[in-house]
């Protein structure tokens, strides 16, 4: 509880202090809340309690498998009344971190190249112009171009977003008004790779959101499929490294999850750092212990992070998380 220097262990001479001085409560799920579907001991009497007091609850948690409509259910067969609203999970976080920096859910392309290229060609041998490269610094050239994409038809093309994860990062993107793809869609997915094959990529992938995804595969991280007489890689490594401002977003990069009641399983850390070794390049982090998810519960709440208590399990995500942020902590041990 609190920085190393004032961690004390809770008893029950000191937890009404604890109370009196917070007004909010954030609790992670997996490992806190309950181990795979297996409700943990004590949790519902300590929620009712809390809200008996008047004390803000909610729900903070780095798992995307689910969306929040999804969370409110889980809790609702655990026999815990909890709605949407009080869940914030690391799905939603990569959906509003979108929404936040005004990615576009769409832009205007040229779709009539060829009359682009028609016209161009034309205009230049009716101008004698051969060497294009020279050409470049004469302001004909310029006037040629405006004159050909003026010309061209347009028309908007929707800016896709790819997810390695479950399906709680597309709700959650299709809430957000933006188009997901991937996701459990590709679970059963494979590839053939071939000598001598260049993979032309999809360039209305604007974003790729890495989340954690029990059935991740290679077709994910380096996705083939057939489109006419052409195969295009449209997802994965390709759209990071090659589509101008691709966006590269992980839900989090937590090492392991309690994915069930019995043990730990990879988290999405592991599939992240496919993806970054893959394309050289470090993810923006939405999920805990980045503060982008406690910068959305303070405009929500109106609540100081000095009136806020984060309870967790790991000290490396969740009190991490709450620390950065000026939050009293408070470490778990529920699967020690």
């Amino acid at each position: 509880m609190g920085d190393q220097k004032s961690t004390t262990h809770l008893s029950p001479t000191n937890v009404r202090h604890l109370l009196d001085s917070l007004d909010a409560f954030l609790f992670d799920c997996d490992g806190v809340i309950w181990k795979g579907d297996t409700l943990i001991d004590g949790v519902p009497q300590t929620l009712e309690m809390l809200r008996s007091k008047g004390k803000k609850v909610v729900f903070v948690t780095n798992n995307s498998s689910k969306s929040r409509k999804q969370y409110a259910q889980k809790f609702q067969s655990l026999g815990i009344p909890v709605t949407e609203e009080e869940i914030f999970s690391s799905s939603f976080a990569a959906a509003m971190y979108l929404k936040v920096n005004n990615f576009p859910p769409e832009k205007k392309i040229f779709f009539n190249l060829i009359f682009v290229v028609e016209v161009f060609t034309k205009v230049c041998s009716d101008l004698k112009v051969i060497r294009y490269s020279s050409a470049s610094n004469d302001p004909i050239f310029y006037r040629m171009l405006v004159y050909c994409f003026s010309n061209a038809d347009a028309c908007l093309m929707l800016v896709q977003v790819y997810a390695i994860g479950g399906e709680g990062i597309i709700e959650e993107l299709r809430l957000a008004g933006y188009t997901g793809i991937g996701g459990p869609e590709d679970a059963q997915k494979t590839v053939q790779l071939k000598a001598n094959t260049l993979f032309e990529h999809d360039k209305s992938v604007g974003a790729v959101v890495v989340g954690i995804d029990p059935y991740i595969n290679y077709y994910k991280l380096h996705v083939v499929v057939m489109d006419g007489w052409k195969m295009v890689c449209r997802y994965g490594t390709l759209c990071i490294r090659e589509n101008p401002g691709c966006i590269f977003i992980a839900t989090n990069r937590d090492a392991t999850g309690n994915m069930t009641d019995l043990q730990e399983w990879p988290g999405a850390g592991c599939m992240v750092a496919a993806v970054c070794g893959a394309t050289g390049k470090e993810p923006i982090v939405v999920g805990k212990p980045s503060t982008f998810m406690m910068d959305f519960l303070r405009k929500k709440y109106n609540i100081p992070t000095s009136k806020m208590c984060m309870v967790g399990d790991r000290l490396d995500t969740d009190i991490l998380f709450g620390q950065n942020a000026g939050c009293t902590t408070l470490l778990v041990l529920s699967v020690a």
